[in-house]
């Protein structure tokens, strides 16, 4: 399984939900499950967020997307980066 690993500093994690929220669409359609949503315990406005990811190509194909950046611009994304990873095994 592949999956996205997102973090961004935003300026304020209520707008910057609502913003990411209201993509849910725009996320499925483009082959990405959510998994989880994290806050940094000493940053609350360091978010960290797993996607399922159906298509690698897909997921590349909408970070890539210039409406992707309107959508970080508006909720307030001040910096911010993805890594797609895979599982290493356990112990």
């Amino acid at each position: 399984m592949t999956y996205m690993l997102c973090r961004n500093r935003v300026a304020d994690f209520s707008q910057w939900k609502a913003v990411f929220a209201s993509h849910r669409a725009a996320h499925q359609r483009a082959g990405l499950r959510l998994v989880n949503i994290w806050r940094g315990v000493e940053e609350p406005n360091n978010i960290f967020f797993l996607f399922e990811v159906a298509s690698l190509d897909k997921a590349r194909e909408f970070i890539g997307n210039p409406e992707a950046a309107k959508a970080a611009a508006a909720s307030g994304v001040i910096d911010g980066e993805y890594h797609f990873i895979g599982d290493a095994g356990g112990y």
